[in-house]
């Protein structure tokens, strides 16, 4: 007999299977906040430690601690702000964090020691408002369209790393250092306009267990070796991308002989061609299921775009190709270490197996700085260049021990109100749909957690366990406030 979930008229596959424009305008709001933010906390990246020389106080090591402190704060502060943001609301916990962020943001921009630097980085880190985005991301879209409004933010970041690369050296020369502090103010305040007047408002917030973190699945996360393996490679990513450039503009000015103003001549065509590159290889990663190949292959490339460096840091040409290598192989771990941990983490914890992953992403950051200004001041660039290969030596062999992921997608359906007694015969139909290979149903949720190939999926099928709310709640529009 066949559980009847619905309560209205079955939703067309359309309306199940694409985004409403509210759900678009949504999508595309939050990502111009978050990638506004994360633009000004990585247009610093490649001109601060030359900018540096300038302040009072300045050592190799404190210039690793200005350049990464923003990444300690953001990683201890941001799931808490996301659990303040269920009980005050999402827009004002976020409209605090760009408040501080901008505060920060000011004060770097005032300082003339390296303290004050210092402050102002922990302070834009204090603003950590990834998990409250997160959180009214969720509240704004349907289950079955979650997924794609997660992406549309995380290409969002991947681009404005890009153009801050780009745009740090330019803006660096035309409006100094202290000049990109103060842009990143006014970022932050046009955050919050389009937080304001652009994004929409829900009818109400609740908690969503594939978007936010669950304290007590922290210790079921962390035990996972899997999950695990995978926090560990992004805390070694971003701990090699910051170490590398605290150094890499004294290569680039000092040992290759091109002038700071310049530098944006080396990063435009390594970032343009790198992420034309990188596509295919994401491509084949995924539809392909060649995960694991390509997974480690991208890490022996870091590896060896490292070695090239710290043989080769005072030849441009060199650095050249060693960043070319190094940006295709960061481009693809970036694109492919979320999807990695979607698969594998089960589909009802993966709001936290992904906050444990954010968290740790910071946390590399900050290490980053600080290992890379120590031993910059100790051993010199290619001191800093070998530690960064020694770390990717390191996860190339977590790499290779790695099992093979399975190429399962979560996927949530809204199932409606439903009791005990229907629930196991539910999850019996709904496993039985061609494509999903397990279900999860959390009552008090009301959603199916799935986990799904997506080759395979008959989401035709699969569409009859969708619950639509007789009272418009769950149909063609997300309810918002009026």
């Amino acid at each position: 007999m066949t559980v009847k979930t619905a309560s209205a008229s079955k939703p067309n596959m359309d309306a199940f299977d694409k985004m409403t424009p509210l759900e678009s305008k949504a999508a595309r709001s939050l990502a111009s906040i978050y990638s506004l933010r994360m633009l000004g906390l990585f247009m610093i990246l490649p001109v601060f430690s030359l900018y540096a020389e300038e302040l009072e106080g300045v050592t190799p090591f404190l210039i690793g601690v200005a350049i990464g402190i923003y990444g300690l704060t953001q990683a201890a502060l941001q799931i808490p702000m996301g659990m303040l943001s269920d009980r005050i609301g999402r827009k004002p916990v976020i409209a605090a964090g760009l408040l501080i962020f901008a505060l920060g943001s000011v004060v770097a921009a005032m300082a003339d020691s390296m303290t004050g630097v210092i402050i102002g980085r922990a302070l834009q880190g204090s603003g950590a408002i990834a998990a409250a985005i997160m959180a009214l991301a969720a509240d704004l879209t349907r289950e079955e369209q979650r997924v794609k409004v997660m992406a549309t933010i995380g290409i969002s970041i991947g681009l404005s790393f890009a153009v801050a690369l780009v745009g740090g050296p330019i803006l660096g020369a035309w409006i100094g250092v202290d000049g990109i502090f103060w842009l990143t103010a006014i970022l932050a305040i046009g955050g919050i306009f389009v937080l304001y007047r652009i994004v929409p408002t829900p009818a109400e917030s609740k908690f969503h267990r594939d978007a936010e973190p669950i304290p007590e699945q922290f210790k079921t996360v962390l035990k996972d070796p899997e999950l695990l393996r995978l926090d560990v490679g992004i805390f070694i990513l971003h701990l090699v991308l910051t170490s590398t450039f605290v150094v890499l503009p004294f290569a680039l000015r000092d040992h290759a002989g091109l002038a700071s103003v310049d530098h944006w001549w080396v990063y435009l065509p390594v970032l343009v061609i790198s992420m034309l590159i990188m596509i295919p290889f994401v491509i084949v990663a995924e539809k392909h299921r060649k995960m694991k190949s390509v997974f480690i292959g991208s890490v022996a490339i870091l590896a060896f775009a490292e070695m090239l460096l710290m043989v080769g840091y005072d030849s441009l040409p060199v650095i050249y190709v060693a960043l070319l290598l190094f940006f295709i192989a960061f481009n693809v771990l970036e694109a492919t270490l979320p999807s990695l941990i979607a698969k594998t983490a089960p589909p009802h914890i993966k709001g936290t197996a992904m906050g444990v992953y954010s968290s740790s992403q910071f946390l590399g950051a900050f290490v980053g700085g600080i290992f890379g200004g120590a031993i910059y001041g100790g051993f010199g660039l290619g001191g800093v260049f070998m530690f960064a290969m020694i770390g990717l030596l390191l996860w190339l062999f977590l790499a290779v021990t790695m099992k093979s992921p399975r190429y399962l997608a979560t996927f949530m359906i809204h199932v409606g109100p439903i009791d005990d007694a229907k629930e196991k015969q539910l999850i019996k139909e709904i496993t039985a749909v061609t494509g999903v290979a397990e279900a999860i149903i959390i009552a008090e949720d009301e959603i199916a957690y799935l986990k799904v190939d997506n080759h395979a999926l008959n989401k035709e099928d699969l569409i009859r366990f969708h619950y639509e709310d007789p009272k418009g709640n769950n149909t063609e529009e997300t309810p918002i406030a009026q």
